[in-house]
């Protein structure tokens, strides 16, 4: 079973940066899409951003559209989110996770999860 490790979360201010990383034990991101999703407490989880498992095809939810970018590296087995512009809204435990499918914006679809960084935004 493929593991998935996600690091870089972290407490930044308002308008910063924080670039998230997601670490596979295998080359799953070869052949599978992936993805970020956050949730917050009592809340379900939600879509950030998804990437095809040849990159040629992103997807944003419009709340980060313009500010984050999905992006990896299949020789490394990793993908990442960079995120910029942050706001308070922003905060959240983020997961990245794989698909079997080209790509998904559904939670459900997804098969692998990691186990979630903070993070935190403050005003």
């Amino acid at each position: 079973q493929v593991q998935l490790v996600e690091s870089g979360g972290g407490l930044v201010q308002a308008g910063g940066s924080l670039s998230l990383s997601c670490v596979a034990s295998g080359r799953i991101f070869s052949y599978y899409g992936s993805g970020w999703f956050r949730q917050t407490p009592g809340k379900e989880r939600e879509f950030v951003a998804t990437i095809s498992r040849f990159d040629d095809y992103t997807h944003y939810a419009d709340s980060v559209k313009g500010r984050f970018t999905i992006s990896k590296d299949n020789a490394k087995n990793t993908m990442y989110l960079q995120m910029n512009s942050l706001k308070p809204e922003d905060t959240a435990v983020y997961y990245c996770a794989a698909t079997s499918l080209v790509a998904s914006t559904k939670a459900v679809e997804y098969n692998v999860w990691g186990q979630g960084t903070q993070v935190t935004v403050s005003s």
